[in-house]
Formats: C-alpha cells, structure tokens, sequence
C-alpha cells in the first residue's frame, strides 16, 4: 500500500528546510513552513524566490511555475498550527538530538494518527527519534543532500519499527519530487556520512599534520580522484559544526577511535569558524563563494 500526501509541513527554514519545502512546493504540494521566529521565515522566502528566479532565468520552469510554487508555501511560527492536518511531517531542525526528541514529542501529540513523521537527520538514529512518539511505525529518516533542488539523491533511513507501507510511500514519494531515492538500514551515520565525514576528517588530519595546504590538497581529490569538489571546500559548505557533530555521532555510536574529530575541527568550530554559514573556515567567503580564496590562517 502507498499513502496519498498531498499536504506536507516543513519544520525549520534554514538552508535544509528551505529547500525541501521549494522541492515540494514545486511539485504541487501544500506546503506549511514552521520555524520559531518570523525574521528566519522571512528570510527562507526570500531565498526560495532567488532560488526560483534563477530556475526561470535557466529556462528549467515559468514564471508561473515560480508563482504557484511561491502560492503553496505558507509560513507558521506556531508548531500546533502548522502541522494540522498535514499527512507528512520533515523535521529539519538543527542537528542536536535533544532538539529533535523533542520536537517529535510535539509531533506526536499534535498530528493526526495517521501522519507521516520523517526527519531530515544526517546521522541520529531514526529509531531513537521514534521511541519517543506512540507511532514509531509510522517515523522515517528522509535525507535530503544540499542543495535539495538541485541534488538528486535522498537516503531514506527505516528505523527498527519503520513499517513496509511507510517505507514504500517515501520512497514513491521520493521519485514523484524528481529524486532518487536509496533504501538504508538505521546505523550512525547511514551510508553518505559514514563514508564521507571520515574521508572530510582525514582531509583535515592531512593538513593539520602538514602534509599539504589547503588548495592542494582539495586539487589532489578534484583532479586525481573526480570529485566536483574538494574535502575541505565541501566540509566548509556542509559547516563544519555540522561535520563534528555527526563525527561524534559516529564516534559514540561505534567506539572506534578512527571516527574521533581531529582536532583541528574541533578547535576551528569553537572558534565560531564554521565555513560558508560563518564566512570563513578552510577558505574565507567575504567576497561570495564562487572565487575560492584560501582563509588567512591556512596561507
């Protein structure tokens, strides 16, 4: 059995949110935007808008592709009211568990019985989410890749009490967006970051050790290895916050020391240097991020 969704509420408008909210608006989804302040959802909107102008000015959609979806997006600052009787819930809140369980507690009392509740997690354990809700049958992960209008991939993470009917109805819902979407099983850090935080953290470590500087050693990656952009120039666009929390979660979930942050990231982050979302990390983005400008410290 598939699942009809026709409404979706999203929850958190930042960079994730904004984005898989665009994703679904675009595709003729009703689609509730909740976020705690009215400057945040202000600012998603904004963001959603250039994001569309660029799609138009590409020729990829029409002018009234960009209004309907502008039109199926309303925003909420009121979780109780953005979420009614809604058939699927995405959390993209931040990357913190004590967040998102409680969140999901929330969820749990204010949607309907029947409704979906998906996260958009990148390494906490689906089935840790569920425990906390009555439904943990009905709780999935649903990993979107930055940036989620472009980025074809979701990993679609089923929890210990995921059912077969739900997993199904993501995954189909997932390919009637234009994604394609990957079936995995509920371990730290799925497939996508289990693979790609250590490779990102031993980027770090070969700079940190002195092995290369900054730009040769994403030039090595990009050039020997095809990959469309460096480690350390992806680590900054992911945030590097974001990268040493998911390597703790790695790091915990699995007791193998070889997931341990090095301490150069950790030192970085406390520093508030969080790459692109701070303007500097690896690489500064003063001027934008099209020309990479290798940051002060690593010169």
């Amino acid at each position: 059995m598939i699942k009809k969704i026709n409404n979706v509420a999203v929850i958190g408008s930042g960079t994730m949110g904004n984005g898989i909210a665009h994703s679904f608006a675009q595709n003729k989804f009703k689609v509730s935007l909740i976020d705690i302040s009215d400057e945040s959802l202000r600012n998603a909107i904004i963001t959603i808008t250039k994001n569309l102008d660029r799609q138009v000015s590409k020729g990829m959609i029409t002018l009234e592709d960009k209004e309907m979806t502008l039109k199926n997006i309303t925003c909420f600052t009121d979780l109780e009211k953005g979420v009614k009787n809604v058939d699927l819930v995405v959390e993209a809140a931040s990357e913190n568990l004590a967040i998102k369980l409680k969140i999901f507690q929330d969820l749990d009392r204010f949607t309907m019985p029947e409704t979906i509740l998906a996260s958009n997690t990148s390494s906490i354990s689906i089935t840790k989410i569920a425990s906390v809700t009555q439904k943990p049958d009905k709780v999935i992960g649903m990993h979107f890749m930055n940036p989620v209008p472009v980025m074809k991939l979701v990993e679609v993470i089923r929890g210990y009490a995921t059912s077969d009917e739900i997993t199904n109805t993501i995954m189909d819902l997932s390919k009637t967006l234009g994604k394609i979407p990957v079936e995995v099983n509920d371990y730290p850090g799925f497939v996508a970051n289990r693979i790609l935080m250590p490779m990102i953290n031993e980027a770090i470590y070969t700079l940190y050790e002195g092995v290369a500087g900054v730009e040769e050693i994403d030039t090595v990656m990009k050039l020997g290895m095809a990959h469309p952009m460096g480690p350390l120039q992806l680590a900054d666009f992911i945030g590097l916050d974001v990268c040493l929390s998911i390597l703790q979660v790695l790091n915990e979930g699995f007791g193998n020391p070889k997931y341990a942050a090095c301490p150069l990231l950790v030192n970085m982050v406390n520093a508030g240097n969080k790459g692109v979302k701070s303007g500097e990390g690896f690489y500064n983005y003063t001027h934008g991020t099209k020309d990479l400008v290798v940051a002060e410290k690593f010169r």
